[in-house]
């Protein structure tokens, strides 16, 4: 798929990846003209040893093309660590009678690190196998094909290197009326998988690349277009595409309900807010209700509280813990989880002007809670507070989750690669976390400090939401002590995302900008949860 001047491409798919029994000497793949590319797995070199180890299809691929992987290897500097790779461009015989060993096959030969062979450094293998082969038609690889003691082990090893792949392929939409912008990446055969399995295991790796690609493009959208309004009737299209539930309700409604919160904090801005639910159940019933709670500040001017420049530059990403939430029922409808999910977006936009909520304001929350307010910059608890509160007198929840770029000091001490997790139910909060470990989207549990409560104490209501003695510390903390307060006694966590939300640049299978992190970590735990 080539990119798109426009921004109507909400809800793109990744290419396809399909699995294949054959092998390097045996499938037809590599002789019938379709495919541009090989890719085959290298690992380190034994202790005592320095030559790169041959995985599954290395030989023979080696073999095939008549080349000396050793010498491969030692010329040009391989270690065989995850991710690494080697592009060997093959060249054709012209105007010769002259057959070369590689006479018929694809040009392209890629050797690919693979480390440990463990499932992240498999993810790894397979993002840099989708940077390395952008604008191919076919790539036909054996990564992660090792022989495995049971098809569990297969298959998650065939799943890393799809999600992988997958998520690397990603090419941001643009507005450019010229692009000359590298195109996609190629379609992906896995080789020597077989079974029923093995394509389960790929499907899932797709669904959840294509949630995180959803995020991604909602994030990435400039905030010129994603007006709460536009963001709620693109949640509206994809859920009615998909069969799902959907409510949106209106300023006029979000009055009469009492939202307080989401009110104030879009009351400065010509966008009015939204609130967005979107609801998945499952077909046998006799699962648990998870609620998924968006952050969805669509830009964040810091209000009258105003950010300096620099801070704003991406503040068009403030809204990725609704496209989480989204991006997550989305994906839970589509591999038929077990559990009804439901998402919550509380969308607006934190402007500035004459109406304008201001420090030393109290709002009433929805369900009567009184808020102080000392920092208007401190807009996306507010939000979240009146959809939590919402979602625990309403829903009915089992599980209730809210996810959040929440705050700076969330990175100060976890900086870009977890996300601070924050939960009294440690069975949640270990649920949660093991969801990260294997989708490779890394959560940290962190206290609850209750000394740190008289942060959210206040003399003129019943909370203040932003602490008035800065020597508390704990930014992140105390951010997550104010929500406790909306959730009742339901099982909660919380996932601040500020970090790993955002990327500086490309890395593995993480792409610069808007990384779509959370979607994959909440769809895992959807498929472990009992």
């Amino acid at each position: 798929m080539a990119r798109t001047s426009s921004r109507a491409s909400i809800g793109r798919t990744p290419p396809a990846v399909t699995v294949d029994g054959g092998s390097i000497t045996t499938t037809t793949l590599l002789t019938d003209g379709s495919t541009d590319a090989v890719a085959v797995p290298v690992a380190p070199p034994r202790d005592g040893d320095d030559a790169l180890r041959p995985l599954q299809g290395t030989a023979e691929a080696a073999a095939r093309y008549g080349v000396d992987l050793a010498e491969i290897g030692d010329r040009a500097g391989l270690s065989g660590a995850a991710g690494e790779i080697y592009v060997l461009q093959l060249p054709r015989p012209v105007g010769s009678s002259v057959t070369l060993p590689w006479s018929g096959l694809p040009p392209r030969l890629v050797l690919v690190g693979v480390g440990s062979g463990r499932p992240a450094d498999l993810r790894r293998a397979g993002a840099a196998l989708a940077r390395s082969t952008r604008g191919l038609r076919r790539v036909v690889t054996t990564l992660g094909a090792e022989a495995h003691q049971d098809d569990s082990a297969a298959a998650t090893c065939a799943r890393a290197v799809a999600e992988g792949y997958l998520l690397a392929a990603y090419v941001p939409q643009t507005s450019a009326t010229k692009d000359s912008s590298p195109r996609d990446a190629a379609e992906l055969v896995l080789l020597g998988r077989d079974g029923t399995r093995a394509t389960a295991a790929v499907a899932e790796g797709r669904t959840a690349a294509t949630a995180t690609w959803l995020v991604r493009d909602l994030a990435a959208t400039p905030a010129s277009t994603k007006t709460p309004a536009w963001l709620a009737d693109q949640a509206k299209r994809l859920a009615t595409k998909a069969g799902l539930e959907v409510v949106v309700r209106s300023p006029r409604e979000l009055a009469a309900e009492g939202f307080g919160g989401i009110l104030a904090v879009g009351a400065g801005s010509a966008s009015s807010p939204r609130l967005v639910t979107v609801s998945y159940t499952p077909p046998t019933a006799g699962g648990r209700h998870v609620v998924v709670v968006g952050k969805g500040i669509t830009f964040d001017t810091g209000g009258l509280s105003i950010k300096p420049r620099e801070a704003m530059v991406p503040m068009k990403t403030d809204m990725t813990g609704a496209a989480v939430a989204l991006a997550t029922v989305l994906g839970a409808a589509a591999a038929g989880v077990a559990h009804r999910v439901t998402a919550v977006l509380p969308l607006a936009e934190n402007h500035f002007g004459g109406a304008s909520y201001r420090p030393g304001d109290v709002l009433t929350m929805w369900g009567g809670t009184t808020v102080e307010i000392a920092n208007t910059d401190a807009e996306g608890r507010l939000v979240l507070a009146d959809a939590l509160a919402w979602a625990d007198a309403t829903l009915d929840p089992d599980v209730l989750i809210d996810v959040a770029t929440l705050t700076g000091a969330a990175t100060l001490g976890l900086g870009k690669q977890h996300a601070a997790l924050y939960s009294a139910d440690d069975e949640l909060a270990t649920a949660l976390a093991a969801a990260g470990d294997a989708s490779g989207e890394l959560a940290w549990h962190m206290p609850l400090v209750e000394e740190y409560e008289e942060a959210v104490e206040s003399q003129i209501a019943d909370l203040r939401h932003v602490p008035l003695d800065k020597h508390i510390g704990g930014g992140s903390i105390t951010a997550a002590l104010f929500l406790r307060h909306f959730v009742g006694s339901r099982r909660w966590a919380h996932l601040d995302i500020a970090g790993p939300a955002r990327a500086t640049s490309d890395k593995h299978e993480v792409t610069e900008g808007a990384t779509g992190f959370g979607a994959r970590l909440l769809l895992r735990y959807l498929e472990q949860l009992r």
